[in-house]
């Protein structure tokens, strides 16, 4: 059902902080979006706002994303630091939602950015982090080519974009 990872996550306490560890280390430019728009969001299966910040860029042949989340309340969904998720894209996100919450991944939040939904599933038990899975539209496929080429074209210049630019 999951091709190849898309995307390793890490969470984070601050993204641009984050980030500029990074790019000491040499993975940029990173494209930083924050407050991301959610809609429809529920987290542990109760409508709740998912509010949080993300940069990315591209390490070898996978995207990463350094995430945090600004509005924790009793149960956060992005702890502190660490591994948090690894991304892959879908043909199909609903069959792809029903066979992992058959295979005991629970959901844990679900959004819509635009009209895109994205699932993220509790695999810590058995994998040590969540899986997200989001359909791979041409909008989102366009912007991992962004993320790939910006990093390939990369100079050291401009180490920390907005992702329209």
């Amino acid at each position: 059902m999951l091709e190849h990872p898309r995307q390793i996550a890490y969470a984070v306490q601050d993204v641009r902080a984050a980030a500029e560890q990074w790019i000491a280390r040499g993975v940029g430019p990173f494209f930083l979006n924050e407050h991301i728009e959610v809609g429809n969001s529920r987290v542990f299966g109760e409508p709740a706002e998912f509010d949080h910040s993300s940069a990315y860029a591209q390490w070898g042949d996978v995207m990463v994303e350094l995430i945090c989340q600004h509005n924790p309340g009793p149960t956060p969904l992005v702890g502190p630091s660490g591994l948090h998720h690894v991304a892959f894209f879908v043909d199909d996100f609903d069959e792809a939602s029903q066979q992992l919450t058959a295979q005991e991944f629970p959901e844990v939040l679900y959004g819509e950015a635009g009209s895109m939904p994205f699932g993220m599933f509790d695999a810590r038990g058995e994998l040590g982090h969540l899986v997200e899975i989001y359909p791979g539209t041409d909008r989102l496929k366009a912007f991992y080519a962004l993320v790939q080429q910006a990093a390939a074209n990369w100079d050291g210049s401009d180490p920390i974009r907005s992702p329209s630019s």
